[in-house]
């Protein structure tokens, strides 16, 4: 089941990937097209000045062009982007609370819980039957049932740490995402201005260079923006997450701790077996090694001694 699971979160990530690199592939190719469809600036803003008149010139930036103008590293950052779109749609689909804590599932181990009957059977058909992590922890403490309560407590610490490990691992790739992108940002920035800088040193006499590295600088700049717009997104949303997930297992722990507590009755008295997918209770007290009676000081009379009878 576990297996089966993790099947259909990866199919739906790549899903969601291939439908974010699809949109984002549409908007280079516009993009391209658009920038593609301008006037050509050989000395940029300053022929473009003189041939349009100031009272036509548009005054809007079109942000198209601009994803253009950015350069090579608007790639990688377009493929953050992509990266952290994908997660963000998967982990709100997958840490929703009918995923991690169902409202049925705690209703019904709480009901169980309050009644003062803490039966480990009842207690396991009803955690297979909630594929969820609540449930995936409670059964880890009921099958141990009977057993010694640090052995329970350490069982289901482990459980309950493999869950969060579970729930964390696609808010690492906000984490990256938030890091990376503005680093990817800098990166094409320093990029664009050391070459308007070296473009403007190659220009002769009769150029406008004021004009020629505003246009410069000002397409050096792209390359940040677009970093921060995706590291506030992805930054924003691994703190949702995070909160969402220590919220969550905080409820979880405290109700698993109550369920130990119940568990504590049936210590070195009964202990429950898996046979197909009921839990069969064995007692034992009838084993002769576990037994009270087996360490008796109590003599045993030993067997009695044949005698020879001589003729």
């Amino acid at each position: 089941m576990v297996f089966h699971v993790s099947l259909i979160r990866m199919r739906s990530t790549f899903c969601c990937f291939g439908l974010w690199a699809a949109c984002f592939l549409a908007m280079v190719a516009m993009a391209t097209a658009t920038a593609q469809a301008q006037p050509e600036r050989a000395s940029e803003g300053t022929r473009i000045a003189a041939e349009i008149p100031v009272s036509n010139q548009s005054m809007g930036i079109d942000f198209f062009d601009l994803l253009v103008r950015g350069g090579v590293f608007m790639i990688p950052i377009g493929i953050t982007s992509l990266v952290v779109a994908t997660f963000m749609l998967e982990r709100w689909v997958g840490l929703r609370r009918g995923r991690l804590f169902p409202t049925d599932f705690r209703k019904a181990l709480t009901t169980v819980l309050r009644s003062g009957v803490a039966d480990p059977r009842p207690l396991y058909r009803l955690s297979n039957e909630s594929p969820s992590a609540a449930a995936s922890i409670a059964r880890t403490a009921v099958v141990r049932a009977g057993r010694p309560q640090a052995e329970i407590v350490s069982a289901v610490s482990e459980a309950t740490q493999r869950e969060v490990d579970r729930a964390y691992s696609n808010v690492r790739w906000l984490n990256l995402g938030a890091g990376v992108a503005p680093l990817l940002g800098l990166l094409g920035t320093v990029w664009g201005l050391i070459r308007a800088f070296h473009d403007t040193t190659q220009l002769t006499a009769g150029q406008n260079r004021a004009d020629f590295l505003a246009v410069g600088i000002y397409e050096a700049l792209v390359t940040t923006l677009a970093g921060l717009m995706v590291a506030i997104p992805a930054a924003v949303a691994s703190h949702y997450f995070e909160g969402k997930i220590q919220r969550v297992f905080g409820q979880i722990e405290e109700l698993m701790a109550e369920l130990v507590r119940s568990l504590e009755s049936y210590e070195g008295k009964t202990r429950f077996d898996v046979i197909g997918r009921d839990l069969v209770p064995r007692d034992i007290l009838s084993n002769p090694l576990t037994s009270p009676y087996s360490n008796s000081t109590k003599a045993v009379p030993a067997p009695p001694v044949s005698r020879r009878v001589d003729s």
